[in-house]
């Protein structure tokens, strides 16, 4: 049985905490005082090494409590999906549910889209790289994209 990543890091922790009390990890025998363990640089090295295996452990944990979404590029589908559940009226969060990312992420896409504003986001922060000027122009029409899917529309006719 092949030993996950998070078992291998821990292994490497235990091993490396040994060393640094001046132990055999095998056997936990102490080391020989002359060992090279000794030196303050080998030292501070084994502890660097210690801060980052928690440091990615943490990272690890933080991750794994994300959508299983976050990070990946946007599909033109799933673009038209997020369109037209936002305009169907769904709320953000329940978009964010379905779509599997965060609302930030939703918010983030909606407003580089022009059909979100900075300041009707829930979340913090704007779409990054979008000035001042483009989100003003965002606001007043729509999206390139926004324009083509309007075009494909078919529009209604009213009956007298």
């Amino acid at each position: 049985m092949q030993d996950t990543q998070a078992d291998q890091d821990l292994r490497a922790g235990e091993i490396l905490k040994a060393l640094i009390q001046g132990l055999d990890p095998r056997t936990g025998e102490p080391l020989p005082a002359e060992s090279v363990l000794q030196r303050a640089e080998v030292m501070r090295a084994l502890l660097a090494a210690v801060a980052a295996l928690a440091h990615s452990a943490a990272r690890a944990q933080r991750r794994s409590l994300l959508p299983a979404n976050v990070g990946h590029t946007w599909t033109s589908e799933e673009e038209n999906r997020l369109i037209a559940a936002f305009e169907a009226g769904d709320a953000p969060e329940t978009i964010a549910r379905r779509h599997r990312r965060t609302l930030r992420a939703i918010e983030a896409r909606l407003e580089r889209l022009g059909l979100l504003r900075t300041d009707q986001r829930v979340t913090r922060g704007g779409f990054p790289g979008v000035s001042d000027a483009a989100r003003a122009r965002a606001a007043r029409r729509p999206s390139r994209k926004r324009r083509a899917i309007l075009a494909r529309k078919k529009p209604r006719r009213r009956s007298h």
